[in-house]
């Protein structure tokens, strides 16, 4: 009940990580444009993405564009772009994985071990999605920072970190806490089912214990 349970939940985790992985990787909000110094054209707002970048004005209409070529974009944003490609498609195949080996499905008994090594599988691929997607955000937050505390850029092309990398966080934060979550729950499987075959018989059957009886009283009137 409690493995179920726990199944479950690393379930819906890496479903929200998995969702949020598709959501970072389409939203444009990856920079902002910085409203610091001489730029106070605070009317229009900036966002720069992995397929496109957008402007926004006075928080009525917003324009966007698909950039033209993919060498025009900075070489973090050109290397986020396969990164977050990969990150979704592991963490798609990870839950599809994870659906398939849980222990909740119709299957006999013989199959349950099977079942165990295809849950260590999502796991795995829960965490090293969570890993490939935190390479791109960190990246990309790192580069923002860098140039924003760097006076030789120019006032006009420093950015902000936008919600895109703050959801990026959360997403690989959640993919990764289900990984451990299957994991971890594949392990205790193991040890469990380990030490119920390790264990001995302490008690004899009552067919043993008929079978001895018999044995001495045959052994006896021999004897005699």
């Amino acid at each position: 009940m409690v493995g179920g349970a726990l199944q479950i939940a690393g379930l819906l985790v890496g479903g929200i990580g998995m969702i949020g992985t598709f959501a970072v990787t389409g939203m444009p909000q990856w920079r902002v444009s910085a409203f610091i110094e001489n730029n106070i054209i605070v009317f229009e707002t900036i966002w720069e993405g992995l397929w496109m970048h957008c402007i926004r004005q006075a928080n009525i209409r917003m324009q966007c564009k698909v950039y033209d070529s993919v060498l025009a974009l900075s070489p973090d944003l050109q290397a986020s772009r396969g990164l977050m490609c990969a990150g979704s498609v592991l963490s798609f195949l990870a839950f599809m994985v994870a659906i398939i080996g849980m222990k909740c499905m119709r299957g006999t008994q013989s199959s349950w071990q099977a079942k165990g090594y295809i849950i260590l599988v999502a796991g795995l691929l829960f965490i090293l999605s969570g890993v490939v997607e935190l390479i791109p955000v960190c990246w990309v937050a790192n580069t923002i920072i860098s140039d924003f505390y760097n006076p030789v850029v120019n006032v006009a092309q420093k950015r902000e970190l936008g919600e895109a990398l703050y959801l990026g966080w959360v997403a690989a934060f959640c993919l990764i806490a289900a990984g451990a979550i299957f994991c971890c729950f594949c392990c205790c499987c193991v040890k469990t089912r380990s030490y119920r075959y390790s264990t001995p018989n302490q008690y004899p059957t009552h067919r043993q214990h008929l079978h001895r009886k018999t044995e001495s009283s045959y052994s006896k009137s021999q004897y005699v």
